[in-house]
C-alpha cells in the first residue's frame, strides 16, 4: 500500500546491454547505420543530446592546462574536421524508488523510508561527417540506496512555525 515509481528512460534493459553495445561501436570503423543497429538511434532513443563543434569543444577543450597531445586522436580529428564535427550524449537508466517499511509510521509521517534501486548510463560519440572517431562512457552499473526520514512530531511535524504565526 506504499507508493513506488519508476524511472525508464531506454529500451536496452541492464547496463551491461548498453554498455556492451556501444562497445560494439569501432573508432574509425564504424558509421552511423552501425550507430543505429547497436540500438542507439538518436531520433528514437530519448535523452539524446546533439552535439555541435562548439559543444565539443567546450566538453573536451576545458581549460589551458590541457594540452593538444593529451587529447584523443578521434577527439583531435574531430576538432580539425570543424563544421563536419558533431557529438551525441546519450544518457539512459532504469530507476525504481520504493517505500518500505511500516505502513502507519509512513502514512502518518513518523518514519519513512525509500529504496532506490537501478542503473545509470552516460555515453558520447562524436562524428567527422557519418564516421565515428571517438566513444566514451560513464555511468553507475548498480544504484542502491535507502533514505531514512524519520520525523518525531509526526503529521505535526510540517505544521511548525505557521502554527505559531499570530495575526
Amino acid at each position: 500500500m506504499l507508493p513506488q515509481s519508476r524511472t525508464e528512460s531506454t529500451s536496452f534493459s541492464s547496463f551491461e546491454e548498453v554498455r556492451a553495445a556501444f562497445d560494439r561501436l569501432e573508432p574509425m570503423k564504424s558509421d552511423t547505420d552501425t550507430l543505429k543497429a547497436n540500438g542507439f538511434n538518436p531520433a528514437e532513443h530519448p535523452n539524446t543530446q546533439l552535439l555541435t563543434h562548439s559543444d565539443v569543444v567546450r566538453l573536451f577543450v576545458p581549460s589551458a592546462l590541457l594540452r593538444r597531445e593529451d587529447l584523443d586522436p578521434g577527439i583531435l580529428a574531430c576538432l580539425e574536421a570543424r563544421d563536419a564535427c558533431h557529438g551525441l550524449a546519450y544518457d539512459a537508466a532504469k530507476i525504481s524508488r520504493r517505500r518500505t517499511g511500516n505502513f502507519f509510521t509512513d502514512f502518518s509521517n513518523f518514519q519513512r523510508r525509500t529504496e532506490t534501486t537501478g542503473w545509470r548510463f552516460h555515453g558520447v560519440i562524436l562524428f567527422v561527417n557519418k564516421l565515428v572517431v571517438y566513444r566514451s562512457w560513464s555511468g553507475q552499473p548498480r544504484v542502491n540506496e535507502v533514505e531514512i526520514t524519520k520525523n518525531p512530531l509526526g503529521p505535526l511535524q510540517d505544521i511548525g512555525p505557521s502554527l505559531l504565526t499570530i495575526k
